[in-house]
C-alpha cells in the first residue's frame, strides 16, 4: 500500500521542524505530469539540475542554464503541488557574488512560484545564503559530493575518508547552519560522518548516498523508478520502469505491424466509438468530440 502524506501545504518552517522527528520524504521533479503522480506521497520536490543528465542527455548538471531551471519549474508549479518546492540554482548562476545569487534567486521565485532554492557549497557560500535569507529567501545548503564541481574534485567521490574532508565538513555544515539555510543535503557522505553532522546542526539534514540517520532522503527519481540505463550503489529501485516501458513499446509496435492496432472499438465510426474512453483524465481531454 502506498504511504501518502496527510499534511498540506508544506512550507520551509514545516520542514526547518522536522528535525529529528518523521523522516522528510524527497524526491525530484521535472514536470507537471510526473509531479501530480509524487505529491500525494512527498514532503519536498526537488526540481534538480539534474534535469541536464537525467531528461537532456548531458554528462553533468555543468551546462544546465537558468532558462532551463524555470522552464522546468514553472512546469512543475502547474501542478499546484501541496509539497514544498525548491529549485536549484545552476552552475554560474550564484557563484560569483551574492548580488548575483540574489538576482538570479529572485527571479526563480517570481518566474516560477517556487517556495525555496538550493545552491551547493559550505564555508565558501555561507556569505551568499545568509546575503539570500536576510533579504526573504528561503536557501536548502547542499555539502558533501557537489555534482557542480566534479570538473574540480576530478569526478563523483565519496567524501569523508580522511581527516581533512572531515574537517572540511564540519566546517562547511556549520558555516550553512549559521548563514541561516533551513535545511541541507549531504551528498556522497561517508556513513558515520553524515550521523555526526546530522547530530551536530538544529536543521533538518537530507541525505542522497548518506546515513539512514539523516532527517530525511531524496532520490532522483527517476533512478528510483529504474529508468535509467545504471544507477549508483545508494539507490534502491523500487520499479523497473525502463523494462516496463519498453515491454509495452514493444506490444504497441507489433500491434501497429501486424495490423490489430487500431481495432473497431478504437476507431471513431468503427463500431463502438460511443463506448471509447479518454485517453487522461486531464482538463485537456484527448479524447476528440
Amino acid at each position: 500500500m502506498s504511504s501518502v502524506n496527510p499534511i498540506r501545504k508544506q512550507t520551509v518552517s514545516h520542514i526547518r521542524a522536522r528535525k529529528g522527528k518523521a523522516p522528510i520524504v524527497c524526491l525530484t521533479a521535472y514536470d507537471a505530469l510526473m509531479t501530480e503522480i509524487l505529491d500525494p506521497h512527498v514532503d519536498l520536490l526537488l526540481v534538480g539540475d539534474s534535469a541536464g543528465t537525467v531528461l537532456h542527455g548531458a554528462e553533468t548538471t555543468i551546462p544546465v542554464t537558468l532558462d532551463e531551471m524555470i522552464l522546468h519549474g514553472r512546469s512543475v508549479m502547474r501542478a499546484d503541488p501541496k509539497s514544498l518546492v525548491v529549485i536549484d540554482l545552476p552552475f554560474g548562476s550564484y557563484e560569483a557574488s551574492p548580488q548575483q545569487a540574489f538576482d538570479t534567486a529572485s527571479r526563480v521565485l517570481k518566474e516560477t512560484g517556487a517556495d525555496a532554492v538550493k545552491l551547493e557549497g559550505g564555508v565558501t557560500q555561507a556569505e551568499t545564503i545568509n546575503f539570500l535569507t536576510e533579504r526573504g529567501v528561503p536557501v536548502m545548503a547542499h555539502v558533501g559530493l557537489r555534482p557542480q564541481a566534479v570538473r574540480a574534485t576530478g569526478g563523483y567521490k565519496i567524501v569523508g575518508k580522511t581527516d581533512d574532508e572531515r574537517e572540511a565538513m564540519r566546517a562547511d555544515i556549520d558555516a550553512v547552519t549559521e548563514a541561516g539555510a533551513f535545511c541541507v543535503v549531504l551528498e556522497g557522505v561517508i556513513e558515520n560522518l553524515a550521523r555526526e553532522l546530522t547530530a551536530r546542526i538544529e536543521i533538518p539534514t537530507i541525505g542522497i548516498g548518506a546515513s539512514p540517520a539523516c532527517d530525511g532522503q531524496i532520490l532522483v527519481t527517476h533512478d528510483m523508478l529504474g529508468l535509467l540505463e545504471k544507477t549508483p550503489k545508494f539507490v534502491r529501485l523500487f520499479a523497473n520502469l525502463r523494462e516496463t516501458i519498453g515491454d509495452a513499446i514493444g506490444a504497441y509496435a507489433e500491434a501497429v505491424r501486424d495490423g490489430s492496432f487500431p481495432a473497431a472499438e478504437e476507431t471513431y465510426g468503427g463500431g463502438k466509438s460511443a463506448d471509447v474512453k479518454p485517453i487522461n483524465s486531464s482538463p485537456q481531454q484527448r479524447n476528440y468530440q
